[in-house]
């Protein structure tokens, strides 16, 4: 009875306690303050594993006996004897044998003759000298003509060089001398006495010496030094002193750059034009330069600008002549899609010292009778793409446009009958050069495959259209020219190549001298020079790194074309040589 009494109690006080909490939340929520005395750290009970070899107590099991074992060691003899570990190698390519020497010679049909010779030597560790000896020469006669046609050139050079991380300079030193005969007279335009009357020799020497100096981190960067004389059997001759140099300038991000040049050109040429009836008097020229190239090199990014001028003061002291040019000099690239396309253009001009050297080098059949002036070359603008279509291909396409006043063109000298020059050139035989004012519009493409450097290939075509200012045909400048190269080392002994020309047709002017008339009177006829094609190969064969022999034929086609007028070349020709290296 007293439990069920305090029980009862015990659960009214708890629900009448409950109901007046309830009341006090409905007049008023407050905010409690909780304390927390220690921070909650509960941890884990190892629990309870059964172990993994349990103890059995159990009088029945058995006990293991031990087992005692012994070995019964007998010797016995061997003879291994294990080899030593060795890494494998890579098999390596032997790095060419070099010489320092090499020595050619050939010999064909026409009587043609081939020589080269070549040695460097190493004075010094940064000191070297080389020396090169060339000839060729032909003694075949041709059957349309009346006049020997033989001819040789020989060649020899020395070259010094010293240069060590900042400085590199050297002097050259060359000897030249050439025999050509003026052999464009055709059988039967004149009689025998008067051909056998005729010395159609001509010679030329020509001696030069020539530096150059290269220097890193200095406001000079590069200089050129050249003295030349040269003369020919008539008693003409020039002389020619040269001096060019580069500086730069570094500013900020840009790099200013200064080209200078000095050049003096003289000479006198002993017999007068071929226009005059008579030969006097002599020709005589004296011509200087001065000239000066500010420019400044912009790089960003993928573009190369320069933007330059060229100032340049000529003076003509025979004719008391001078003149102040300024032509531009500005060139740009821009690479468009990296090494595959590239954008590059530019307009530039200079006034072009010309020399009876110079016209030599390309007509060796001029007379000694030359009237010498520098051309102006107002501008030669020009714009292209190059690139590369494949990782051995690669083209180049350009179109130009060029002005060009005092352009001289090589024109047939007219037959004078009324000189008796020492030598035979006044036959229709011989070639002046005639100066005219030209525009030149040409378009240039070219192909180039190089594979594995076993293989190359590289083809170019060029036209041209002529625009004169005396209404003239450009004399002897062809429209069109092309070319094709090819180099194939087929195994380590056999290697060929081959090259083929295509020159399109020129024009020229036959003449003849009237007494008392001018050279616009004279009775002339155009001549026009057919097109063609020049067809040459070689193969060679390597015995070893020493000795190899080689065939040339020149010529394939065997045509007896014109490079000048009544100047046929040799038809098919073959020589045969062997070139062998050596130290020396």
């Amino acid at each position: 009875m007293h439990k069920f009494i305090k029980i009862s109690t015990l659960l009214f006080l708890g629900v009448f306690q409950s109901i007046t909490a309830q009341e006090k939340d409905k007049d008023s929520i407050g905010t409690q303050t909780v304390t927390v005395v220690k921070a909650y750290k509960p941890t884990v009970s190892d629990a309870f594993k059964i172990k993994s070899v349990p103890q059995i107590n159990d009088s029945i099991v058995l006990k293991k006996k031990p087992i005692a074992y012994s070995i019964n060691s007998v010797p016995v003899a061997s003879t291994f004897t294990p080899a030593k570990g060795k890494a494998a190698t890579v098999d390596k390519v032997p790095p060419p044998i070099l010489y320092d020497s090499y020595a050619s010679l050939g010999f064909g049909t026409y009587d043609n003759a081939l020589a080269d010779f070549y040695t460097s030597r190493t004075i010094n560790r940064d000191e070297r000298l080389d020396i090169g000896l060339t000839h060729h020469s032909s003694r075949g006669k041709l059957d349309s003509v009346a006049l020997k046609n033989a001819f040789y050139d020989t060649k020899l050079t020395a070259a010094y060089s010293k240069g060590d991380s900042d400085l590199n300079w050297g002097a050259n030193l060359g000897l030249q001398h050439q025999l050509y005969n003026w052999y464009g007279v055709p059988v039967g335009a004149y009689s025998d006495e008067v051909i056998n009357s005729i010395d159609s020799k001509q010679n030329y020497f020509n001696a030069e010496i020539s530096g150059y100096l290269n220097m890193d981190n200095a406001y000079l960067e590069r200089g050129e030094a050249l003295i030349r004389r040269f003369w020919d059997a008539t008693k003409s001759g020039e002389n020619r002193a040269m001096l060019k140099g580069v500086a730069q300038f570094p500013i900020g991000d840009e790099n200013i750059r200064i080209k200078g040049k000095l050049d003096y050109l003289g000479g006198v040429f002993k017999n007068a034009s071929l226009n005059s009836t008579v030969n006097t008097p002599e020709i005589n020229y004296s011509l200087f330069q001065v000239g000066v190239g500010p420019s400044i090199e912009i790089l960003r990014d993928d573009l190369t600008l320069n933007l330059g001028v060229n100032l340049v003061f000529g003076l003509d002291s025979e004719n008391s002549d001078s003149n102040f040019y300024i032509y531009p000099d500005i060139t740009a690239s821009y690479r468009v899609l990296d090494e595959t396309l590239i954008a590059y253009g530019g307009i530039q001009g200079e006034l072009i010292q010309n020399s009876y050297y110079d016209f030599v080098e390309e007509n060796p059949f001029v007379s000694p009778t030359l009237t010498v002036q520098p051309t102006d070359q107002k501008y030669n603008a020009y714009a292209g793409i190059k690139g590369q279509l494949l990782p051995s291909l690669s083209y180049n396409l350009k179109a130009s446009y060029k002005t060009e006043n005092k352009k001289p063109l090589y024109k047939w000298n007219p037959e004078n009958t009324f000189r008796n020059d020492e030598k035979g050139y006044y036959y229709n035989n011989s070639f002046d050069v005639f100066y005219d004012d030209v525009k030149t519009l040409g378009i240039f493409a070219e192909l180039n495959l190089d594979i594995k450097r076993n293989f190359s290939l590289g083809i170019n075509a060029e036209a041209y259209t002529y625009s004169t200012e005396t209404d003239n045909p450009a004399w002897n400048l062809p429209k069109v020219t092309s070319s094709i190269f090819i180099d194939y080392q087929i195994d380590k002994q056999w290697y060929m190549g081959a090259t083929l020309f295509y020159v399109g047709e020129r024009e020229d002017l036959q003449a003849s001298v009237l007494q008392n008339a001018d050279p616009v009177d004279f009775p002339s006829t155009i001549v026009t020079l057919n097109s063609y094609w020049d067809t040459n190969a070689h193969v060679g064969y390597r015995f070893n790194e020493q000795l190899s022999v080689f065939v040339k034929a020149n010529n394939i086609a065997n045509s007896n074309y014109m490079r000048w007028a009544n100047y046929p070349v040799q038809g098919f020709q073959l020589l045969a040589g062997a070139t062998y290296k050596f130290d020396f």
